[in-house]
This record gives structure tokens, C-alpha cells and sequence, in this order.
């Protein structure tokens, strides 16, 4: 039995958690509100101050549905009343990082700046040689943050690019003079 799957998410006080038909869940918070068609086979039910997911039966498909169904709904809940946030450090002489707007600028040591416009409903911002990523969709977010990141990788000898705050570069030993 799915162990994810079967809890119930608690719904917070000043959300709405509203299922439509073919499980078209919209769930309003104080942040905002989020959409999703999640998969038909699954039963969304709303049960007080909590909503239940089961599955129909015990194939692997339902099983792998369940759980997942169950995690995305509890995504938009924590996204609508908390939101998510993405960190970002730029390391690397003359790597840089500047917001203009909505327009995200980086100079990465390419041969011209690469600009990036914030997509709908996501906020970033810059200060010092980190770039912070906040919105309320948690796909959006890490989509965004990796798009980010994809510009420039931080590489294994210098510790030059892009990384996530909590991301760890395994670092390379560089090549020796003959002896």
C-alpha cells in the first residue's frame, strides 16, 4: 500500500480546494490560485478540513498514480499559503548577476550578456552573487531555477558557473608538471 498515497492532506485555514469533473483540481490561498488535471483513475475526495486520494485498484500503474496524485495536490496546498523559493549562486571572476525589471541580466564570461525575462508568476531577485527564485508552482520554480543554472554549469576545477546554494561540486585535482 502506497504510504505517501494514503494520507490525508490537511487543508490549511484560508484555503479552497474546489474537484471538478475529470479531476480538475483548483486549490485559492492567500498567495494565489493553482490549477491541475490530475489523473481520472484516482478518487479525489474532500472530506472535511482534508482531502483523500485512493486508488481503484492494485496495478502497478494505480499504484505509481498514487502517490503522485496525493504529493501534487499537497504542492499547490504548500504553494498557496507558503510558495517556494530557489537559490542560486553565481561564482567565478566577472560572473555577475543583475536585475532590470522583470529582465534578469548574467554575464558569464561569454562574449555578450545573456538576458532572461521572468516567466508569469515567478519573481526573481539579486543580491550580492545570489539569485533568488520565488512563485507559488513548484514545478515552475525548479524549471526556472535549472534554466538558470543551465547558462553556465559549474565546473569541477575552479568552482566557475552556476550552482544551487545547497548543491555540493565535487571538486577535481588540476594537471601536474612532469617530473
Amino acid at each position: 500500500m502506497s504510504r505517501i498515497g494514503r494520507m490525508p492532506i490537511a487543508i490549511p485555514a484560508g484555503v479552497t480546494v474546489d474537484i471538478a469533473e475529470n479531476n480538475h483540481v483548483t486549490v485559492k490561498g492567500p498567495k494565489g490560485t493553482l490549477e491541475r488535471t490530475l489523473p481520472e483513475e484516482m478518487e479525489i475526495k474532500l472530506e472535511g478540513e482534508e482531502v483523500m486520494v485512493s486508488r481503484p485498484n492494485d496495478l502497478k500503474r494505480m499504484k505509481s498514480l498514487h502517490g503522485l496524485t496525493r504529493t501534487l495536490i499537497n504542492n499547490m496546498v504548500i504553494g498557496v499559503t507558503n510558495g517556494y523559493t530557489k537559490e542560486l549562486e553565481v561564482n567565478g571572476v566577472g560572473y555577475r548577476a543583475s536585475k532590470s525589471g522583470k529582465e534578469l541580466t548574467l554575464n558569464l564570461g561569454y562574449s555578450h550578456p545573456i538576458i532572461m525575462t521572468d516567466p508569469e508568476g515567478l519573481e526573481s531577485k539579486v543580491e550580492g552573487n545570489k539569485i533568488t527564485i520565488s512563485g507559488i508552482d513548484k514545478e515552475k520554480v525548479g524549471q526556472y531555477a535549472a534554466e538558470i543554472r543551465d547558462k553556465r554549469r559549474p565546473e569541477p576545477y575552479k568552482g566557475k558557473g552556476i550552482k544551487y546554494v545547497d548543491e555540493i561540486i565535487r571538486r577535481k585535482v588540476g594537471k601536474t608538471g612532469k617530473k
